[in-house]
């Protein structure tokens, strides 16, 4: 009976979790669907990438933070749902592919655009994380062993052509940048905490 009441409420928090993960998309489809004159696919692309990149960095400080506070509870919580995290990240990726492609409603269009470096790093980036999303679950885990580990790795230079990405298609690139500093400091952090005698029982 404990093991069963400790299951549903790790499956509530998780039902919480996503709910709160979902609130963003949810409210920018509202506005799109209430304000359609005021709200179109310009921003609705804008958001959607943003809330990708937003939650990519998540997932990608939560290896440095849990080096850095071994020892708090919130940071075992964050490693627990990190990978939630990145498929949450993943699902904006996709909506922002998804929006995209409807605005263009050209083939030609989409085929001419990709052939460009600031859609080309977009495009890269996504194949790249299709993969880890799909094993990102217990069983590919399991099935996968060591191989898991490295194919997740990937993360790291695909979060590099997302970031490229933002900086080349951004009308105003300072905020890209910024994030890009952010993206530094936490592959920064993540490699020095490593490092240390203490933080090697931890991998990203």
């Amino acid at each position: 009976l404990h093991k069963e009441y400790r299951r549903q409420r790790q499956m509530c928090i998780r039902d919480r979790l996503w709910l709160a993960l979902a609130l963003p998309g949810l409210w920018f489809g509202w506005q799109w669907i209430a304000t359609p004159e005021s709200y179109g696919f310009g921003h609705a692309i804008k958001d959607s990438g943003d809330w990708a990149a937003w939650l990519l960095l998540l997932t990608l400080a939560v290896t440095p933070l849990r080096l850095a506070f071994r020892r708090a509870r919130w940071t075992l919580w964050l490693m627990k749902r990190r990978r939630d995290f990145g498929v949450a990240s993943f699902a904006y990726a996709a909506i922002h592919t998804a929006i995209y492609l409807v605005d263009k409603a050209s083939l030609t269009v989409i085929l001419d655009q990709a052939t460009g470096w600031d859609l080309l790093t977009g495009w890269l980036a996504l194949a790249i994380f299709l993969p880890l999303a799909i094993t990102s679950n217990d069983r590919s885990m399991r099935a996968m062993k060591r191989g898991w580990k490295r194919l997740h790795r990937l993360v790291h230079p695909a979060a590099v052509l997302v970031f490229a990405h933002w900086a080349l298609t951004a009308f105003d690139p300072v905020t890209a940048y910024i994030h890009i500093g952010i993206l530094a400091a936490i592959e920064i952090a993540g490699w020095t905490l490593k490092r240390r005698p203490s933080g090697s029982r931890i991998k990203a």
